[in-house]
């Protein structure tokens, strides 16, 4: 009797080699798998390409990135003309918190028909306690007269609230109340923007470098926008007379809008 090697493989041989062919096509992923994490390479390979070699950030770098994780929303920005007041008076986060004094708020109605803006308080008008007094201000109401208007009937508004010492501000700061003051203006929608002086001009309405537009020009706030002129700012006035006539010209500009 003859005894078979039980190492022999008695199967046909094309079975044999289509299971062979089935269970290495079963193993293949996982053994891919294993030369890969053999070779080091433990992680998915992203769209985008790595530098494996980039330095390793620094414990500081770490620390803001995790400030930046954790860090509050911004706060909501208010609603209402008169929220708006309430929030410029009391946050803390304000620039003018940076510096003594005591805050001039805006004053006058919403829908107004004219929203003056200046830069900042004169000295004057920090023991005042509003803005435009002193003989600047005497100039300035008669402006407003010349176009049929009051104090009253106006939105008058400065950039900064508060006078630093030298009248210098950082370009963050102004950056800041400009962007402050298209919220108000947003909320308090007048019809017409008066703004006064080089520096309220170039917070707001920045030109290309270009002789400036002596006609009204569209102001763009949080909103939509709203036509605005500049000129002189009465300080200045006062220092210049012959500068009155093309104020006076800005200000005819304002009174030919309104004509039917």
């Amino acid at each position: 009797m003859k005894i078979l090697d039980p190492r022999v493989n008695l199967w046909p041989k094309g079975i044999v080699m289509r299971g062979l062919e089935r269970d290495f096509g079963a193993a293949a992923p996982d053994a891919y798998l294993a030369w890969w994490s053999l070779a080091g390479v433990d992680g998915a390979v992203a769209e985008a390409p790595v530098n494996w070699l980039r330095p390793q950030p620094t414990r500081a770098q770490l620390a803001e990135q995790a400030a930046k994780a954790f860090a509050p929303p911004p706060p909501e920005k208010p609603k209402t003309l008169d929220a708006y007041l309430e929030w410029l008076a009391s946050d803390s986060a304000q620039p003018e918190r940076k510096w003594p004094g005591t805050p001039i708020l805006p004053t006058g109605p919403a829908e107004a028909p004219l929203m003056v803006i200046t830069d900042m308080p004169d000295m004057v008008d920090a023991g005042a306690g509003h803005l435009f007094a002193d003989r600047a201000g005497a100039l300035f109401d008669a402006m407003m007269r010349a176009i049929g208007l009051r104090r009253d009937d106006i939105c008058l508004a400065s950039l900064f609230t508060v006078r630093p010492a030298g009248g210098m501000v950082e370009a963050s700061d102004l950056a800041h109340v400009a962007d402050r003051i298209r919220l108000h203006v947003h909320l308090a929608a007048p019809r017409r923007l008066l703004l006064l002086g080089d520096r309220t001009v170039r917070a707001l309405l920045p030109t290309d470098g270009a002789d400036r537009s002596t006609g009204l020009r569209p102001f763009n706030h949080d909103g939509g926008t709203v036509p605005a002129i500049a000129t002189f700012h009465p300080r200045l006035l006062l220092s210049q007379p012959a500068a009155k006539a093309e104020c006076w010209r800005a200000l005819q500009s304002l009174i030919e809008e309104d004509r039917p």
